[in-house]
């Protein structure tokens, strides 16, 4: 079986959550698996290991869950974007409008060196707000997009579109 046909018979779907009217993809059931964790972290390693990059920037929370394997499969560093309050170092931020409200993220000025090739990794793709709030982070810092890297895309909401203008590639393991 293909690995995302394994992904889209372990997610659970979650109505009304977190508020009514979204459906909720769920990867919290991927994680009681751990031989498809492995897979996934396996799959991932093996698309980058030739794309040259410097590091990896997850997204909190569930960003971290496989961007940081993937950094450590990788040997580079694991970049966290964490919500606004949660780095204690000298730190930049970005604010932006969600599905459903408003954020903002931080992450630390010193997490990687002017011109490192970045790689951004979040669970889900949505409208892409949040991911193209890391990517304007990382541009403060100077830092390249090397791309962009999902487990989920819901291709009705486009936000693929959202994420061209900072850097390809875009890819999802699993497209509902």
């Amino acid at each position: 079986m293909e690995l995302g046909d394994k992904i889209k018979l372990t997610i659970r779907d979650v109505n009304d959550f977190p508020q009514k009217g979204i459906v909720f993809k769920d990867i919290s059931t991927i994680l009681l698996t751990a031989d498809l964790c492995n897979d996934i972290v396996a799959y991932l390693a093996e698309k980058h290991k030739n794309s040259n990059l410097q590091g990896v920037a997850g997204i909190e929370s569930r960003g971290f869950l496989f961007g940081f394997p993937l950094a450590m499969a990788l040997g580079i560093p694991f970049i966290m974007i964490r919500k606004k309050g949660k780095l204690p170092y000298d730190k930049i931020s970005y604010a932006y409008q969600l599905e459903y409200g408003f954020a903002e993220i931080e992450m630390h000025s010193d997490a990687f060196s002017a011109g490192d090739r970045i790689l951004i990794h979040d669970d889900l793709l949505a409208t892409g707000g949040s991911a193209a709030a890391a990517a304007e982070l990382i541009a403060q810092c100077n830092g390249v997009v090397a791309g962009f890297d999902f487990l989920v895309e819901l291709t009705f909401l486009k936000g693929a579109t959202t994420l061209e203008r900072y850097g390809s590639p875009i890819s999802s393991i699993v497209q509902y």
